[in-house]
């Protein structure tokens, strides 16, 4: 009878240890849990204040490339115009395409700064967690320019005389005195 509860004795201390070390992993599984949930929290916000940098960045790059090239149109302009004024001269009808030169150069000078403005004011919403742009990874390759299919849709037109089609008329009128005379 002493062995059995010997067996019974060992059992019991067994059964201790075993509730123990039950105990003891449930509280480090519990304290893991507690760590991967900081961590995956922490990585969550790392990416997205990456993904906020990027997009600053992008911001930046398409303004700056924007201020680029406004800066190099706008000697091109003065110099085309200062090139027709002079052919103005033999050509009057060439004061039309200067005019047109000088609308085309205004309409965009007048879309450039609110263009500006409005990315600024996009980038201080993402700056303050108020937006997320959803810029490709690469905003340098901008998809191609579409022209409208409607006519009646408003657009900055060479002037008649220097138009192609004009051109195109010009020389079947041309041809067809020379064909009906033949």
């Amino acid at each position: 009878m002493f062995g059995k509860d010997d067996l019974v004795d060992n059992l019991s201390r067994d059964l201790d240890r075993a509730r123990g070390r039950r105990d003891a992993l449930a509280s480090e599984a519990t304290t893991l849990t507690a760590q991967i949930a900081e961590i995956e929290a922490r990585l969550s916000e790392e990416k997205k204040r990456r993904e906020r940098e990027r997009v600053l960045s992008e911001v930046e790059a398409i303004k700056t490339r924007i201020k680029q090239a406004a800066g190099a149109f706008t000697p091109v302009v003065d110099g085309l115009s200062r090139a027709i004024e002079q052919a103005a001269a033999v050509v009057p009808e060439a004061r039309e395409l200067n005019s047109f030169l000088v609308s085309v150069a205004t309409e965009i000078d007048s879309v450039l700064d609110p263009l500006l403005r409005e990315l600024d004011q996009r980038a201080d919403a993402v700056r303050t967690g108020q937006a997320a742009l959803d810029l490709p990874s690469s905003a340098i390759e901008a998809p191609p320019v579409e022209l409208p299919k409607d006519t009646n849709e408003r657009l900055l037109r060479f002037p008649a005389w220097l138009s192609r089609d004009r051109e195109a008329d010009k020389k079947d009128t041309a041809e067809s005195p020379r064909s009906t005379a033949a």
